[in-house]
């Protein structure tokens, strides 16, 4: 991305390496069990981060999006050995930078842990948690 970093992001979704994504969203604890079909579908209908270093997928994120009005960041996640190498705050910046999702009304997130990350880049808890609904089926992938 930049002179300064060994890392670099791409949205070209040739570049993804399916299967690493997939092997850590499987093992995820928002996504746990999830099939390669659904991680395959999500990925053709979302705008995807890849983060690399040295040719090799290191990190990833996908942004659910109407690209005028609405974004939503998913799946979003660095492997375990470049954490803590600022990999997180480069695939960010990325994301909060891409010329297609500036403008937009609303941009949400979901997180268990990460919540020091995403507040470096404007994101608070909801003002209004009453006014959003959601219909949640953690355990979908699990089901047969």
């Amino acid at each position: 991305m930049n002179e300064e970093t060994p890392y670099t992001i791409s949205t070209d979704p040739q570049s993804l390496d399916i299967s690493l994504i997939h092997a850590f969203l499987s093992q995820s604890y928002w996504a746990k069990d999830i099939p390669l079909a659904v991680v395959e579908r999500s990925i053709r209908h979302s705008l995807c981060f890849g983060v690399f270093h040295q040719d090799r997928q290191v990190g990833f994120a996908r942004v659910i999006t109407d690209f005028a009005t609405f974004a939503y960041i998913a799946d979003v996640f660095v492997l375990p050995e470049h954490r803590g190498r600022g990999v997180s705050k480069l695939l960010m910046k990325a994301i909060r930078a891409h010329p297609d999702l500036q403008g937009l009304r609303r941009l949400v997130l979901a997180t268990r842990d990460a919540h020091g990350l995403y507040s470096q880049f404007g994101f608070q808890p909801l003002a209004q948690p009453e006014s959003f609904m959601t219909i949640h089926n953690p355990g979908i992938y699990s089901q047969s």
